[in-house]
């Protein structure tokens, strides 16, 4: 997406802005000539993550704007407040918040430590909002004010709760300062939205969290994020507040249709990984979500899961064994654990047990959600990402199942 110029002097403060997409949209302001506040944390290297507030201020000069850079830590008021009183000193004023930074622990509640639990919630809930609180004063001098939150659409369905609630609750106090404050800061002529990507976004962090290589290959690159941040930035503060906004929604907008350029790994040619909290059709937690799978006998005596192993098995070809060429082992969680495969790396061979060849991959989930998954109701990537999916073993190999679901439908 070109550069217009539209954030030609403005100032911009934006949390988390040493790495990741904190920095490429940074840097797409920059390019505009933007001053940039970089309130960020890291001002010493470290040790698995490259890049500081210094490093990220010498990239944003570069690339034509004007930099700032403050150690803050969202959790201290006197330090966000000090970065606020030296932005106006140098700049003048403060016309675009962008609230990035973010802690994430994938935890369910019994796992999930008290100070994890704080970190997230006093990072990305109350960080978000002091950043916010200390920052509106200035914006309401602006002509051009926005605040823009990295948070998801607010999406009730259980699924994104019930395997990280304390991470859910966090992220999703972000969300709700934009539903708050949209509403409250309208007469001051200051537009507050979300921000949130329909894909995993490949970060330096996410691969140390992934602890693969194989999720660049899944992901696009936070560049897609920055060129959406920068048209909603762009935009009037009259006709864009209050809205939950997905990136590449807003890029189509903007008529920017070819997404393979944001691919992380270009080569790759295979669907993405979905992001959290995005699903097709919203829930409200209570009349949705609710079916629960049931085992149930066929008339032939097997149940519904070994049914459609059995299915799958009829219609497998040498063809589509040497299209895929990988084994998987299903582990259908219940009452008692039950186990499938689909051995595609001979004939092709599917059926209830274990394969005698090693899999490359074992699958773990809930038996409601094998049937969605070989129904074409759920995608693998977006259950891996959901956490209705694990996977161990090779990552790369279990996303396959994406065309292997899209064939073997055509088939039955």
């Amino acid at each position: 997406m070109l550069n217009t110029g539209k954030l030609s002097g403005l100032t911009l403060f934006i949390t988390g802005g040493s790495r990741g997409i904190g920095k490429a949209i940074a840097l797409k302001a920059a390019r505009d000539g933007a001053n940039i506040v970089i309130a960020a944390k890291t001002a010493e290297p470290h040790p698995k993550l490259p890049g500081t507030i210094y490093t990220a201020a010498k990239e944003i000069e570069e690339a034509g704007g004007k930099c700032l850079p403050c150690v803050v830590d969202v959790r201290d008021e006197s330090q966000i407040a000090d970065a606020v009183n030296k932005s106006i000193s140098k700049f003048g004023g403060i016309d675009i918040v962008v609230n990035n930074a973010s802690a994430i622990s994938l935890t369910p509640t019994l796992d999930t430590e008290m100070k994890r639990y704080d970190l997230m919630h006093n990072i990305n809930t109350r960080g978000t909002f002091l950043v916010s609180k200390l920052c509106i004063p200035h914006l309401k001098k602006s002509k051009h004010a926005h605040i823009l939150n990295i948070s998801p659409p607010l999406n009730m369905n259980p699924n994104w709760f019930r395997d990280h609630v304390a991470y859910t609750m966090a992220k999703y106090g972000m969300s709700m300062c934009v539903l708050g404050m949209a509403a409250e800061l309208r007469a001051d002529n200051i537009a507050v939205n979300a921000l949130w990507p329909r894909t995993a976004i490949y970060t330096a962090a996410v691969e140390m969290l992934s602890g693969s290589t194989e999720a660049k290959k899944l992901s696009r690159n936070p560049e897609i994020m920055a060129d959406a941040a920068y048209a909603v930035l762009s935009r009037s503060v009259e006709n864009c507040t209050g809205q939950f906004l997905v990136d590449d929604e807003v890029l189509r907008q903007e008529g920017v249709t070819d997404l393979t350029q944001y691919a992380s790994d270009p080569s790759y040619k295979g669907d993405l990984m979905m992001d959290f909290f995005l699903d097709e059709t919203p829930h409200d937690g209570f009349n949705q979500g609710k079916k629960k799978s049931q085992q149930t006998k066929k008339s032939d005596g097997k149940d519904d899961i070994e049914g459609i192993f059995s299915k799958i098995n009829s219609h497998l070809t040498p063809e589509i064994a040497k299209g895929t060429n990988a084994c998987f082992l299903f582990v259908v969680k219940g009452d008692e654990d039950r186990t499938y495969y689909v051995d595609l790396t001979g004939n092709g061979a599917a059926g209830k047990g274990k394969p005698t060849t090693k899999p490359d991959a074992t699958l773990t989930m809930e038996a409601d959600k094998i049937e969605e998954l070989f129904d074409g109701k759920l995608k693998a990537a977006d259950a891996y990402m959901s956490g209705k999916l694990k996977i161990s073993g090779s990552l790369m190999k279990a996303m396959k199942l994406e065309k292997l679901m899209k064939l073997l439908k055509a088939k039955y």
